[in-house]
């Protein structure tokens, strides 16, 4: 389309400088009179004036609104092009922090090789695992006061007991979890255990924490399973620094005190009622002794698992498993205070295996101790309630279930059932065994 009719100019009346090829489109044609003002603009464009007409569009096709649905194309595929960039650079940026976030996770963990080549060694003497899927861990509370504990008491030497150990056992279906808590006094069978530097101990009968001291991990989960006869599939070791940050991380737990309690051995002093109780404050109550309770290591069990009720609670309710941002300092504080056997030593195997928890209900994470009461000998000392103790052990062993109810209701009931003794005796389904214990749906202020 022409800006006038006529007929075409010669090629001397061509825009000036512009060189004709073969592929160019015809020259424009002359101005019409009276319109020499109107120059071409370099590069072809025609500058307004006076009866100039519009520019030739796309393929040849002439028109206003043709130029500008070009100009607004090629402009949307310029953002476009840009957005995808954008997207892109932030995609490339958020997978490099995820995988530096994963690495970082997965290199606080600790392995423990040597126990592992260890039960290697005695693997005949251990027990089979009865029930596919279900699993036994057994989580041990080292009371090093090497290194970063040792504002907790005196170092001798690198020495360690086991403080606190629970057998954790997770149902084959994952809708129930129990821990059994294991008293350090319990006079049990150790066997024959190798040290550190390779020197085999005497198989023993004594109390259940020098198995940690002399053998270390390995020579406690022979003890554990040659009294209880369940197989240990996994370990793991939790420091005083390692419990203390993970409180932390969860932005403290609550508890309530019926009296105030000052422990200068445990770095804890509390009045009556109700607080939330920061990393440092929670290891003290869980390690507090003779300033809390009867003074008993039974009373200090029963104190340990209660608080881990609330911690497990705590997790769950505020959001922290399905929330990024407080899940990754739970993470992190959990991955540095573990020390595991090679089959948990990877974020991947920590996340399966919480994974699997996350949707056990908290009135079905039960907490107990083994059936024990003092020992004939030394009654400073625990020793098995037979056969209270071979029953429990055989239910867990078997994946079958367990119930606990606090230790003053199964009191009472034991003395329903001896005024009724026929009710035991009626036929029927055999009752679910029922232990002191609680669970983690227990409010700590409402007992």
């Amino acid at each position: 389309m022409t800006e006038s009719a006529g007929t075409p100019g010669d090629p001397d009346d061509s825009a000036a400088g512009e060189d004709r090829t073969p592929d160019a489109p015809p020259p424009a044609e002359q101005d019409a009179p009276g319109e020499k003002d109107a120059k071409s603009a370099p590069g072809g464009e025609t500058r307004s004036g006076s009866g100039s007409g519009p520019r030739p569009g796309p393929e040849g096709e002439g028109g206003g609104e043709g130029a500008a649905l070009d100009i607004t194309v090629k402009r949307k595929r310029h953002w476009l092009r840009w957005t995808a960039l954008g997207v892109s650079f932030v995609v490339l940026v958020a997978a490099g922090v995820g995988w530096w976030l994963y690495k970082k996770l997965d290199g606080n963990i600790r392995t423990d090789t040597s126990a592992a080549a260890e039960l290697k060694a005695y693997e005949k003497e251990r027990p089979v695992s009865v029930v596919h899927d279900a699993e036994n861990i057994l989580l041990i509370g080292s009371d090093s006061r090497a290194g970063d504990n040792r504002e907790y008491g005196r170092d001798d030497g690198g020495s360690q007991r086991s403080d606190t150990t629970i057998l954790l056992h997770l149902a084959a279906n994952r809708k129930s979890a129990t821990a059994m808590s294991i008293p350090r006094d319990l006079m049990v069978d150790i066997p024959v255990c190798h040290k550190a530097d390779k020197t085999a101990t005497r198989a023993q009968f004594a109390q259940f924490n020098w198995a940690f001291e002399m053998g270390g991990t390995a020579c406690t989960i022979r003890t554990v399973e040659k009294m209880t006869g369940i197989r240990i599939d996994h370990h793991m070791v939790v420091d005083f620094n390692g419990f203390k940050n993970m409180v932390d991380a969860v932005h403290g737990v609550e508890i309530c005190l019926k009296e105030p309690v000052d422990d200068e051995d445990a770095h804890l002093k509390l009045g009556a009622g109700r607080h939330k109780l920061n990393g440092e404050q929670a290891l003290g109550y869980v390690r507090a002794r003779k300033s809390l309770g009867n003074g008993s290591d039974t009373d200090r069990m029963d104190r340990q698992q209660q608080f881990l009720g609330a911690l497990v609670n705590k997790v769950q309710s505020n959001g922290v498993l399905l929330n990024p941002t407080r899940l990754y300092p739970v993470l992190d504080a959990a991955t540095k205070a573990l020390t595991t056997d090679p089959g948990l030593d990877s974020l991947k195997d920590l996340y399966d295996l919480v994974r699997g928890m996350r949707d056990v209900p908290t009135e079905k994470v039960q907490f107990l101790t083994v059936p024990r009461q003092p020992y004939h000998l030394n009654r400073n000392r625990d020793e098995l309630v037979q056969p209270d103790a071979d029953k429990l052990f055989k239910q867990l062993r078997e994946d079958k279930p367990v119930a606990v109810v606090p230790a003053d209701k199964l009191k009472n009931d034991d003395k329903s059932d001896d005024k009724n003794p026929d009710a035991a005796d009626a036929s029927g389904p055999s009752p679910t065994p029922t232990y002191s214990g609680n669970n983690a749906a227990t409010d700590l202020c409402k007992q």
